[in-house]
């Protein structure tokens, strides 16, 4: 599903791009046929592309959230003191306003640090990379998407949709890494699973 997410993220990037060329022309001074046809189809694309980003991250989030909440079940085998929020915030932490910005990547990071291996060194560089585009490409989506509703002039027309081709493509990086989340955490709980229990100091003594 995340892998849909950056195809319909792709043809995002698309549709901007028709934007941008459209009202340049527009900002240049250039009417007649070909620009109003142009500039329609330009429209029924980013209109087609925005429907295709909201049914595949829909369909997106149904499939992640059941992963997610079943990794945070199984994090707790591992290590069940190496979590700070309760489990059930695994599903409402993305739901509730405001620490939706920061709920998920704490429980990430705990189920992250609960599923490394026995004596590993833990790190969270692919988890905040993840998590800080997400957030500056869902930010600068909804600015984007203000700003176009609001747009009176092919200029303003302009610089919302470059707005929104960076949010696109910061989305469609987000998803990648959030692939390797997805993928990098399913492989440290299934070795972490096949080790065994945590092993055991040596007694004083004994070699």
């Amino acid at each position: 599903m995340l892998g849909l997410v950056i195809v319909a993220d792709l043809f995002a990037v698309w549709a901007d791009f028709l934007q941008l060329d459209v009202t340049g022309d527009l900002m240049d001074g250039v009417y007649g046929a070909d620009v109003t046809r142009r500039a329609d189809h330009s429209d029924n694309v980013y209109s087609l592309a925005g429907v295709a980003q909201v049914a595949t991250l829909v369909a997106g989030v149904a499939v992640y959230l059941c992963w997610f909440y079943r990794v945070r079940v199984n994090a707790e085998v591992f290590d069940r003191s190496a979590h700070s929020k309760a489990r059930g915030w695994a599903i409402g932490a993305w739901f509730t306003p405001v620490v939706n910005l920061w709920f998920p990547r704490r429980i990430t990071l705990d189920i992250w640090d609960a599923s490394t291996a026995w004596g590993a060194r833990r790190s969270h560089g692919l988890v905040n990379a993840w998590w800080s585009l997400w957030i500056i490409s869902l930010l600068g989506g909804r600015a984007a998407s203000r700003s176009y509703s609001r747009a009176e002039t092919a200029s303003e027309l302009h610089e919302a949709a470059r707005m929104m081709l960076v949010a696109d493509v910061l989305d469609a990086v987000a998803a990648v890494l959030a692939i390797a989340v997805v993928l990098g955490l399913t492989r440290m709980q299934h070795e972490k699973a096949l080790a065994g229990s945590a092993p055991q100091p040596a007694e004083p003594g004994l070699v």
